[in-house]
């Protein structure tokens, strides 16, 4: 099972991976301009937006490494390669939410399922920061480059305004959830139903204030490199306008890209199509900015789990137990 699985997995998920690349009938035109680039540019950029990714990663994985560790500590090394695995797998669920999959299959498997809420958690974290500078970002936009806009993705100024008045209690109470964390499992052990499967959840209670304020510090810094990465590939194929509106919009992009169920077979036209309804208010390069989606795409998405997919083809899912003499 050790030496079969492995390299079936890795076969099923890089298959899958293609066939979703193949998919995509936007890549041709996006990567015809990114090769462009790159001759215009040269490889210094995008060799600093590759490096980021490892980057964006790596923060990740020492997110894995301080929530793991709860359960069964963990090398920086092994978090790495668990994230990317994870990736691996994210690819064939909504939202890219299998990934804790991946994770967990770099413990050990009396720990496996005691991790699964540790990986939520982070989750948790990194969605708590997308909507937050989502929210201050689209109200920043909403004063100043949509007032004089009457839609925008479909929304009038009317449903706009309304739901910024949503998200504020929205984002309040998911930020109270996340630091109470322990408190919400203790209250949710107490039902009887869910009292017989909480070794799924007990290892959350063990997480306290300075730990989970570590994690979002964390998945602040991922945002930063999210966002760098992205403003780097606008600049890159030449998409002109205040960097600062352009840090808006970028922030907006990624909490509507969080608030819509998606797998990445469809992302990329999704992300395309969302890219260029609020990069449109400020330039017309339609192919500049499909360019620079699919470039983040590949780069953050694509070339992480293809990393993962190999890293399986070594992964030992079952140890062999010691035999007594």
């Amino acid at each position: 099972m050790n030496y079969v699985l492995g390299p079936v997995l890795f076969l099923w998920l890089a298959y899958s991976i293609y066939q979703q690349v193949q998919h995509h009938n936007d890549l041709d035109e996006s990567w015809e301009l990114i090769k462009h680039a790159m001759i215009q540019k040269g490889w210094m950029v995008f060799a600093l937006v590759f490096v980021l990714m490892l980057l964006n990663w790596g923060l990740e994985a020492r997110k894995w490494q301080l929530l793991a560790r709860k359960v069964q500590p963990i090398s920086y090394w092994g978090a790495y390669k668990a994230i990317l695995s994870g990736q691996a797998f994210a690819f064939n669920t909504i939202n890219r939410s299998g990934d804790f999959i991946g994770r967990i299959l770099y413990l050990e498997e009396g720990n496996r399922l005691r991790a699964v809420g540790l990986s939520l958690i982070g989750s948790m974290s990194q969605i708590l920061v997308t909507f937050s500078i989502g929210f201050i970002s689209l109200m920043i936009l909403r004063f100043t480059l949509l007032d004089n806009q009457p839609i925008l993705l479909g929304l009038s100024i009317f449903w706009l305004d309304a739901l910024l008045i949503v998200l504020v209690p929205g984002i309040l109470l998911f930020g109270v959830l996340y630091f109470n964390v322990a408190l919400v499992i203790r209250w949710i052990e107490r039902i009887p139903f869910v009292n017989k499967y909480k070794f799924f959840l007990e290892k959350m209670e063990n997480l306290h204030n300075k730990d989970l304020t570590r994690i979002l510090l964390l998945s602040l810094l991922r945002y930063v490199v999210f966002v760098v990465q992205y403003m780097l590939f606008l600049k890159i194929f030449g998409v002109v306008a205040s960097w600062q509106i352009l840090l808006c919009l970028i922030a907006v992009l990624f909490m509507m890209m969080a608030m819509i169920p998606t797998i990445a077979l469809a992302e990329l036209g999704i992300r395309g199509k969302l890219s260029l309804e609020l990069f449109g208010l400020v330039t017309t390069q339609q192919l500049s900015v499909l360019a620079a989606s699919a470039g983040i795409w590949v780069v953050n998405l694509i070339v992480p789990a293809m990393l993962g997919t190999v890293f399986l083809l070594g992964l030992r899912l079952f140890k062999q137990k010691e035999q007594k003499s």
